[in-house]
């Protein structure tokens, strides 16, 4: 199997587990920076106030988009499959 070949198919499936995992991290990070300030501003240091609307917020956001991040893989897993004739050869 060519080198190109082998590093073709890593690129594609980090580039899938990259844009199916972006929106759960996105919105742990947005969450998670907007609670900060909220921290900042308000001077209150208590470590629950952190997780539990991080945790919420990403449940909410895997819940709205797991359809499509089951396409999505399943469309990455459909490619390659097709794809592994033209591999072997």
């Amino acid at each position: 199997m060519p080198t190109e070949t082998v590093l073709q198919l890593v690129v594609d499936a980090l580039k899938t587990a990259l844009l199916v995992s972006a929106p759960m991290l996105l919105t742990a990070l947005v969450v998670g920076i907007v609670i900060s300030l909220f921290q900042s501003v308000t001077q209150i240091q208590e470590m629950t106030l952190t997780f539990i609307p991080k945790i919420l917020a990403t449940f909410l956001v895997l819940s709205l988009t797991l359809p499509w991040m089951m396409q999505t893989i399943m469309d990455y897993f459909k490619r390659l499959f097709d794809s592994i004739p033209s591999i072997v050869n």
